[in-house]
């Protein structure tokens, strides 16, 4: 099974901004529904989406709709075009460091070149990118951790052992410089946008 990559990219971010909306009192009341009816926590429900909206329309009906949009919202904005090249703009500050941040490290920097336009494996991209290993495996599960990376696939080691293959979660980026700072932009790989949970229960 592949990984959800900008699901996994968008997750933090989401959940504080839904945390944020509903407030101390109503979120408790939230956790514990989500814990009766299905073993899990808000974070665990963020991430497997549709459990998590299953709870806001038992508490809020057709009004979970709003909570929802609202809350991505002040994550990303999704550019719509007629071409529809999938183009978002991170709103949240937090989600926008960690690009910038990414971008700013030289080996980071070569990882991304190595794997933007095809997936590899690990050892793959570490030889491609010329970067030493031991370094190189912490960023590496770094970006896979913040889902800048995302798992593409196998390819089979010679004892038969499944390896996973990681590309970028985008195929494009670029920054603007505004008076309130750097605005970070992604072009989304179409195939993420169109299998992601989020996107798919909230329309924006």
């Amino acid at each position: 099974m592949l990984d959800n990559g900008i699901d996994n990219l968008l997750v933090p971010s989401l959940r504080k901004q839904i945390e944020e909306n509903l407030g101390v009192e109503k979120l408790k009341k939230i956790e514990q529904r989500l814990i009766e009816r299905h073993g899990m926590n808000m974070v665990q429900a963020v991430k497997d989406f549709h459990k998590l909206d299953s709870v806001l329309r038992e508490f809020f009906g057709v009004n979970a709709d709003k909570i929802e949009t609202k809350s991505l919202l002040k994550v990303i904005e999704l550019e719509r075009t007629e071409k529809k090249e999938g183009w978002i703009t991170i709103q949240d500050q937090e989600l926008s460091k960690i690009f910038l941040d990414t971008l700013g490290d030289k080996d980071k920097k070569k990882i991304l070149g190595t794997v933007l336009k095809k997936s590899l494996i690990v050892s793959d991209i570490l030889k491609e990118s010329k970067i030493p290993q031991t370094s190189g495996y912490r960023k590496i599960n770094s970006m896979i951790l913040n889902g800048i990376l995302i798992s593409n696939g196998f390819e089979l080691s010679k004892d038969n052992k499944k390896i996973k293959k990681y590309e970028t979660v985008f195929q494009n980026i670029k920054m603007d410089i505004q008076e309130n700072g750097m605005i970070v932009k992604i072009q989304l790989k179409k195939y993420l946008l169109t299998n992601s949970v989020i996107f798919q229960i909230i329309q924006i």
